[in-house]
């Protein structure tokens, strides 16, 4: 394995890569400030820490609302940056590139695929195809993968990911679940408090 074409093919992600730890570390030491606001508020009976807390709350549960259907709304943008970098990187990389190469080796055996499309991905490569874009044990070459049909890789993952859609839905409607109990408490406290002094 080539560790240096590794790192040059990785190279366009590595700042995305540090400035998402420095934003988890960000997340991470704003929701202990935020567990301190509430609990702060709630022991000390502050209406202040309290109205402050069910507000950060309510702007993280937008946030994450807004973010859904960002998701939502962007899917088949995001299809085609994927598909551009994974079709490039197949025609022009793979056979000659050893880590590109054992890599979608590694991806088409598993998920039963052949190229990011389909077969016609490896039109311009030369020598046989994979063995995971025929169905018989012959090598593999362009009249087999065309007889043999095997579905692109972008089908199959987005059915394994269609499969896992479930749980991450599940954990975030949690998550909102949570804020909204969240909010919930604290208003309940900060009019009980008012009620107390009144």
């Amino acid at each position: 394995m080539d560790e240096s074409y590794f790192l040059r093919m990785l190279a366009p992600f590595s700042r995305r890569t540090i400035n998402v730890s420095i934003l988890c570390a960000v997340l991470g030491a704003g929701l202990l400030m935020l567990g301190l606001l509430g609990g702060g508020g709630a022991i000390r009976q502050s209406k202040c820490q309290l109205l402050a807390f069910f507000s950060v709350i309510l702007a993280v549960f937008v946030a994450n609302v807004a973010s859904g259907v960002v998701t939502l709304a962007y899917t088949s943008f995001v299809e085609g940056i994927m598909r551009a970098f994974a079709t490039k990187m197949l025609r022009e990389d793979y056979g000659t590139e050893p880590m590109v190469t054992k890599v979608w080796n590694a991806t088409m055996s598993q998920l039963s695929c052949c190229g990011y499309s389909s077969y016609a991905d490896f039109e311009l490569t030369a020598g046989t195809l994979p063995p995971s874009c025929c169905r018989s044990p012959t090598p593999c070459n362009l009249a087999e993968a065309a007889h043999s049909n095997m579905q692109g890789c972008f089908r199959a993952i987005l059915e394994m990911l269609m499969k896992h859609a479930n749980i991450v839905g599940g954990i975030a409607a949690g998550i909102g679940i949570l804020e909204i109990a969240a909010m919930t408490v604290s208003m309940f406290l900060y009019w009980h408090l008012d009620n107390n002094d009144g």
